[in-house]
């Protein structure tokens, strides 16, 4: 519902004045922001103002008024207005010691579009009937109009007690804000709040924090999270009001600089997503991020994405901060006592400072600066102290942070040695380096260390495998890799390449071609030598090389194997590369990396090192069928129907595990069926149906003994069960033998499946595109598809390619999220690669298909 609907959701045949002053009010373009919130809120309390001073009218209550009393009267907690009515009969009298109090949002005066009115009727308790009246005066109105309403009736005893047994009611009552009536009485309760609050804060202020964490691991990061909750999240609406709250506890205080600036900006983009949905919503969907980012005059939702996610970190780090001096302040306050005692009362002891590294102490469980630091004089400190806390494991200080901001000289091109071994200190410090980094990044001393990094602060990755932003994916990845250095001869390139993998991502175009020259540029003004830039440089152009190729190319192929190679050019580089493959899966999310995955590109690995050493790779002959493969092919055969089998593959566990059983890598399913056409559509139709997984396959025909006439086709294919266990071979076995004689219709059932298919309201996933690999192997020509995942995928490329007239040779399956992305090794009737423009034809055909 949007604004233009009010009219609808009065329930009156007339508007009130104040329905259609609010209506013009937010139909006002040129006027948003604070000064609409500031005007909503005032028109708001002149109409309640009238309706606390209107008298009662006579007259029989409606059914609608009845159900509305029962169903809304009194929700929070407090004595309802039926209930007063009951105690009172309902007089009509002047009223006197009562006032109408606006509390939470609405007490700090921003209203949002869609915000609800939180209100609390405040009475002396002498004439409970009138209060009663009083109160069905405002709220009918209110409900009326169709307005969200959060509302109490309380004597301010009771208003007390509530805030002392509901953190949440106490919050409100912090923002307290006398609209009509009393005003003493309105006033007494905020200094009886106040102090109660003050008095309580050392216990009310771990609850507080408790809340605040519990929120948080329940709603998530503001700062990374593609669809937001802008109120709930970390870093969100909530927080900025809950570092209110601290404030006014006298007990501590957030950081100011820029708060206020990101708080607005998080009520901007919510009073924007109230006018584009018509809902009173805190959740920023996908769907809905173009249509707020024109209400707000912005480019594009992503950058939309990037203002929010902005104002989260500002929020975020102000919280951390603000708790960690919270803790201090309760903890100094629990030891005092005790060492005063056993001074005798004397003066106050002094702060014990721990030298950590030159210029730099702790004290109170912070990083600080040592009295005798010149950040102006020593342009390494920044990165000293900041490499000394993650090392330490210790937060910086926000003064310290700050001081170096103000004052700290810019680095020399090229840095010192110092400053890029404490860079890659800082860097190799593992978990603590994330926290380290946010407050240097918070106080702007990363951009300026790293001006490249602008690009990527903050920059949302609209892609369900990532987990983080640009920059936050960077920072993770080498925290990743510090785990990873004792693998590798050159750790510090390897912390140093993972800080920059995706640094391109802020430039059009493929941002590892873009991220090599930016890698180039960094690496040489950090002051590493000419032959380390060009490693650094190779890893960032092919940081996506490894992965890419183990599980999407036949590893059989000596062409698959060489073009690795020459791309890497050393075994140096290799063993990097590695480490960087395995980091960067690890820290993009759960979907990017697997054991099978992890096997893939470790076999891979081993294949390119062998080239890189000398043993140049031969030219693969058919491999003779195993035993198994012989008796499945024969019997199929016989019979003149598929058989097949199934297999467990594990993975062997590292030496420094021996005692560790081994990992499930899935299921080998080995398939012999009599050469025929539509065995690749079947048999991935018939898997999709069971919801198997495929990750790898292939496919080779088997020549029957001499004197024997016709061929079995051998497919060898790994799966994993998409939910619950294997289905039983026989299962499969039957729908294989039904599929293939045409009584099992697989595309109806497909499509059944398809149609149930959970998809996310509003969202549109990108065209599919199917392109052909230049020079991927010398045996058949290699057609990539990326496409949206579904079920039956497979069955419908397959039964394309047959249709196309081309036969798969093998195939590699992988998915990332809800993206698939498939090679398919083809070759013509005769087993010979496609020629060029037949090649093209097929993966036109394959992608008109698919988009179809």
């Amino acid at each position: 519902m949007t604004s233009t609907d009010m009219r609808t959701d009065a329930g009156d045949s007339e508007p009130s004045g104040y329905a259609a002053a609010r209506l013009r009010l937010l139909q006002e373009g040129a006027r948003s922001g604070p000064p609409r919130r500031a005007a909503l809120a005032e028109l708001t309390d002149e109409w309640l103002t009238g309706l606390f001073g209107a008298g009662t009218q006579d007259g029989k209550e409606s059914k609608d008024r009845r159900d509305r009393r029962e169903s809304q009267g009194g929700r929070d907690g407090g004595e309802d207005a039926a209930r007063l009515a009951q105690k009172g009969g309902g007089r009509r009298e002047n009223l006197r010691g009562v006032s109408l109090v606006a509390v939470g949002g609405y007490g700090r005066g921003e209203l949002s579009p869609r915000s609800d009115l939180d209100l609390l009727l405040l009475h002396d308790g002498s004439d409970s009937g009138a209060v009663a009246a009083l109160a069905d005066r405002i709220w009918y109105p209110v409900w009326d109009l169709g307005l969200a309403l959060d509302h109490s009736v309380r004597t301010p005893g009771e208003a007390r007690k509530t805030a002392g047994d509901d953190l949440k009611v106490q919050l409100g009552l912090l923002d307290a804000r006398h609209i009509a009536g009393d005003l003493g009485l309105t006033a007494g309760l905020r200094t009886a709040v106040l102090a109660d609050w003050r008095n309580q804060a050392p216990k009310r202020l771990l609850e507080l924090q408790e809340l605040c964490l519990e929120r948080a691991e329940r709603q998530g990061e503001l700062q990374y999270l593609l669809e937001p909750d802008l109120k709930e999240a970390r870093g969100g609406l909530r927080d900025a009001t809950a570092l209110r709250a601290v404030a006014a506890s006298w007990l501590a205080d957030a950081p100011r600089e820029g708060l206020a600036d990101a708080r607005r900006r998080l009520l901007d983009v919510r009073d924007a997503l109230h006018l584009a949905t018509g809902r009173a919503t805190d959740r920023l969907a996908l769907q809905e991020q173009d249509q707020v980012a024109a209400e707000l005059g912005l480019l594009d939702a992503d950058t939309l994405l990037r203002q929010v996610y902005e104002a989260a970190r500002v929020v975020s780090y102000a919280s951390d901060v603000t708790w960690r001096e919270v803790g201090r302040v309760l903890k100094s306050r629990a030891v005092r006592p005790r060492l005063r005692a056993m001074l005798g009362g004397g003066a106050k002891p002094a702060a014990e400072r721990s030298p950590l590294a030159e210029g730099v102490v702790e004290m109170d469980g912070e990083v600080v600066l040592a009295r005798a630091a010149r950040p102006e004089r020593d342009p390494v400190l920044p990165l000293r102290a900041a490499a000394a806390a993650a090392q330490s494991g210790i937060p910086l200080s926000l003064h310290a942070v700050r001081r170096m901001a103000a004052v700290a000289r810019p680095l020399p091109t090229p840095w010192p040695a110092e400053a890029r071994e404490q860079l890659v200190t800082l860097l190799g410090s593992g978990r603590p380096t994330i926290e380290v980094w946010e407050a240097l990044e918070a106080e702007g001393l990363i951009t300026r260390l790293l001006p490249d990094w602008e690009r990527v602060r903050c920059r949302p990755q609209r892609n369900a495998v990532h987990i983080w932003t640009v920059d936050r994916h960077l920072i993770e990845t080498a925290a990743r890799a510090s785990e990873l250095t004792r693998r590798v001869g050159r750790p510090d390139l390897l912390l140093v390449a993972s800080l920059l993998h995706d640094i391109g991502k802020g430039w059009p175009g493929d941002h590892s071609v873009a991220g090599e020259i930016i890698a180039r540029d960094v690496a040489t003004r950090i002051g590493f030598d000419r032959a380390d830039v060009a490693v650094l440089a190779t890893l960032v152009r092919h940081h996506l090389l490894l992965v890419d190729t183990a599980t999407r190319r036949d590893l059989e192929d000596p062409a698959t194997v060489r073009s690795v190679a020459d791309a890497v050019g050393s075994q140096g580089t290799l063993e990097l590369l590695h480490a960087l493959t395995e980091a960067d899966a690890l820290a993009t999310g759960p979907a990017a990396w697997s054991s099978w995955r992890g096997s893939l590109v470790t076999d891979l690995v081993k294949r390119v090192a062998a080239v890189l050493a000398g043993d140049a790779p031969e030219e693969p002959e058919a491999a003779a069928p195993t035993a198994e493969q012989e008796r499945l092919a024969i019997e199929a055969f016989r019979t003149g129907g598929p058989v097949l089998a199934l297999r467990a593959q594990t993975e062997p566990p590292a030496e420094e595990e021996s005692s560790a059983d081994p990992e499930p890598l899935g299921v080998e399913l080995l398939i012999a069926v009599p050469d025929q056409p539509g065995v690749l559509p079947a048999v991935a139709g018939v898997l999709a149906m069971h919801r198997l997984t495929v990750r790898t396959a292939e496919l080779r025909a088997f020549d029957l003994p001499d004197g024997v006439r016709g061929s079995v086709l051998l497919l060898n294919w790994r799966v994993a069960a998409e939910y619950g266990s294997l289905p039983q071979a026989a299962r499969l076995r039957a729908d294989l033998v039904r599929a293939l004689d045409g009584s099992l219709d697989i595309a109806a059932r497909l499509a059944e499946r398809d149609a149930a298919y959970p998809r996310r309201r509003g969202t549109i996933a990108p065209p599919p595109r199917v392109t052909v690999a230049p020079a991927a192997s010398r045996h058949a020509t290699v057609i990539e598809v990326r496409a949206h995942d579904a079920p039956g995928l497979l069955h419908r490329i397959g039964r394309a390619l047959e249709d196309a007239s081309v036969r798969v040779r093998s195939m590699h399956v992988s998915t990332l999220g809800a993206n698939a992305v498939d090679a398919f090794y083809v070759t013509g009737p005769e087993g010979a690669p496609l020629p060029g423009e037949e090649a093209a034809s097929v993966a036109r055909g394959l992608e008109e298909m698919l988009r179809g």
